[in-house]
């Protein structure tokens, strides 16, 4: 994509007429920071819905009460916008096409379909995203979630009190909702046409959340799409029948990209509108912030999709800030998100252990099952943290956690070390935070840290959950150096118990090995590991241990059942 400069261009001040397309996260920040640098602007906003600046990731929970008051989603009105800003914001309104020629748009009014023309010399679009319906027999009856309107269509619904309820789709509005619905007693489904919940986590860490789901009464169906939608439920496409009063879709967005295609701005090869990096369109008069914008990647460098409320934010901002003149860098994302279903947290920064399998791109992991504080304090959660990373420089590519208290934490420090640059092993010089009430003198992040240090200095060679059956097969002895109790109470098939603390009395009668240790999480399994390996023996230990083990088990056997 190519601009260029062009005399149309007015100077910075008195005159400039900016129009901003879209009043929700990306165009209401870029219309407050333009106001912010340039007193003397026309700034006019346009917005389809009849709500600007408005918590969009809060209206699962409107739908749920846990937020009661419509109000408390609305950020700013209007009014309050004129009032402080001197913005003049228009609601129930929609721009319907762009004359680049002119440098005009035209705006019909939702209410009456009057119709009037504004002129800009810059325009800025952030028309975000629409929610996807399936292309199946039906599907007008299924409800979506995207905007106020939308949150109280779906909590009237509720009110009536529907004897069953479906979500189709298991990513974080999907299942924010499905918990929503179930507060209110609506006994829930949730289907999903992939094998997992949560698909942008890799499956031994989104078992604990379809666990979480199943733990407090919601069905979870995955690996079955829906061929139709009945007015008593649906049909999957492997025949099965759901019951459900109420259905909702929430299978994800697709930019909304009608206007820039229209004009004839490029588009990226997701679909999304193509933009450098100062957030300019093919067309130098015209910029794109938000949902509709494909954006780089950090990890892979390449163009994606990324549908995140800070992101738009930050986009509309630095929109702003070159609008104005100012110097702009650009910032790739590293789509940090995260999500709570009812007692459980997950997490995710960068990229995941499939994604990266995807890109062919090389990579090693740390596990690591820490406690959320001093397990000596009360209420300490237990969390189970995994850690890509580049074998040749250390760069951490992508973390996930998955826990209770203190996941937040724990991703935003390894977010914020995949910003700054700082490979695996400086996580464990990282001088984060302690007490017991809110963590350990050995931080979880400090853990992964050390961990890695181990796995990139040669000192203890892991082996990955899915690489234990073939080893075994190749000859490998399976030693579980847990307590002899632990190893009663669940252990891998054919692994031999010896208890860490008796190992040295115990090497004679081991055999030859070569030895796959694990422990409960890998910290015994290390001890033993090395110890293995200075007496001559041939050892690697398990990459965090039993509970990795058997979380990726559970998923496979979901897989399979799904």
């Amino acid at each position: 994509m190519t601009n260029t400069t062009t005399s149309h261009e007015r100077p910075e001040g008195v005159g400039r007429r900016i129009v901003v397309v879209g009043g929700v996260a990306g165009g209401m920040s870029a219309a407050a920071r333009l106001r912010r640098l340039c007193e003397h602007a026309s700034i006019t906003v346009i917005e389809r819905s009849g709500h600007v600046s408005y918590a969009n990731c809060g209206l699962p929970y409107y739908v749920g009460s846990v937020i009661e008051d419509r109000e408390d989603l609305v950020l700013q009105t209007p009014e309050r916008l004129q009032a402080r800003f001197r913005l003049d914001v228009r609601v129930n309104a929609e721009v319907v096409s762009i004359d680049r020629e002119r440098r005009e748009v035209r705006v019909r009014s939702v209410e009456t379909g009057e119709a009037s023309v504004l002129p800009y010399d810059t325009l800025i679009l952030s028309p975000g995203a629409v929610p996807i319906r399936p292309s199946i027999p039906g599907a007008d009856r299924m409800r979506v979630l995207r905007t106020v309107e939308d949150a109280e269509r779906l909590a009237s619904e509720v009110t009536t009190r529907p004897r069953s309820a479906i979500v189709v789709g298991a990513g974080f509005v999907g299942l924010e909702t499905a918990e929503n619905l179930a507060h209110h007693g609506i006994p829930v489904t949730v289907v999903e046409a992939r094998s997992q919940v949560l698909p942008v986590l890799d499956p031994e860490l989104a078992i604990a959340i379809e666990e979480t789901l199943e733990r407090h009464g919601v069905r979870v169906i995955t690996g079955a799409g829906v061929a139709e939608v009945h007015a008593w439920g649906v049909t999957l496409d492997d025949g099965q029948e759901v019951e459900g009063d109420l259905v909702v879709a929430a299978v994800g967005v697709r930019p909304d990209v009608r206007l820039a295609r229209a004009a004839g701005l490029e588009l990226g090869p997701h679909g999304g509108i193509l933009v450098d990096e100062t957030s300019r369109t093919s067309d130098p008069a015209i910029y794109a912030v938000g949902d509709a914008v494909e954006k780089v990647d950090a990890i892979s460098g390449s163009l994606e999709l990324v549908t995140l409320a800070h992101v738009a934010n930050r986009q509309g901002r630095r929109v702003a800030d070159h609008i104005c003149g100012r110097a702009v860098e650009a910032r790739p994302s590293i789509g940090t998100a995260i999500v709570r279903i009812f007692d459980t947290v997950a997490a995710s920064t960068g990229l995941s252990e499939q994604r990266l399998r995807a890109l062919g791109r090389a990579y090693q992991v740390v596990r690591a099952h820490p406690m959320s504080h001093a397990s000596y304090y009360p209420g300490a959660q237990p969390m189970s943290l995994k850690v890509m990373f580049d074998p040749s420089d250390g760069r951490i590519l992508g973390a996930q956690a998955v826990g209770g208290e203190g996941v937040d934490k724990r991703i935003d420090v390894l977010a914020t070390a995949i910003a700054a640059g700082l490979p695996v092993d400086e996580l464990a010089n990282l001088e984060l935070a302690y007490a017991p009430p809110f963590s350990s003198a050995k931080d979880p992040v400090n853990m992964v840290g050390y961990i890695a240090e181990n796995i990139r200095s040669g000192t203890c060679d892991v082996v990955e959950p899915e690489e234990v059956e073939s080893l075994v097969r190749d000859g490998w002895t399976l030693l579980d150096v847990r307590t002899a109790e632990e190893h009663r109470h669940g252990a891998i098939p054919g692994s031999v118990s010896v208890p860490v603390d008796e190992l040295r009395e115990h090497l004679e009668s081991l055999g030859d090995g070569p030895f796959v240790v694990y422990c409960a999480v890998g910290l015994r399994g290390h001890v033993a590991t090395t110890a293995l390996l200075e007496h001559g023996f041939k050892a690697r230990n398990l990459n965090g241990g039993h509970r990795s083990w058997a979380a990726w088990k559970a998923a496979e056997r979901m897989a399979l059942a799904g």
